[in-house]
C-alpha cells in the first residue's frame, strides 16, 4: 500500500471517530443536514481537534404533487 493511501485511511478513521464523539450517529432517519454534516466532520479529520467544526445548512425541495 502506498503511503498517501495509508494518511488517507487514517485522516478518514480520525475523522469517523470525530463524528462517532459527537453522536453523529446515534439519530436515525438522517436528515439531509444532518448527512451533510456527518460527511463533512468525516472529510475534516483530525482537523476536528483543532477547533473546526463543520456545518452545512441544505434543504431539499419538497415533493410535488
Amino acid at each position: 500500500m502506498k503511503p498517501g493511501t495509508i494518511a488517507l485511511v487514517v485522516w478518514l478513521l480520525i475523522g469517523a471517530i470525530a463524528a462517532g464523539e459527537r453522536h453523529d450517529f446515534s439519530s436515525l432517519p438522517l436528515s439531509c443536514s444532518a448527512v451533510a454534516d456527518v460527511t463533512v466532520t468525516v472529510v475534516a479529520g483530525a482537523l476536528n481537534y483543532l477547533g473546526v467544526d463543520p456545518k452545512i445548512n441544505c434543504h431539499a425541495p419538497a415533493p410535488s404533487k
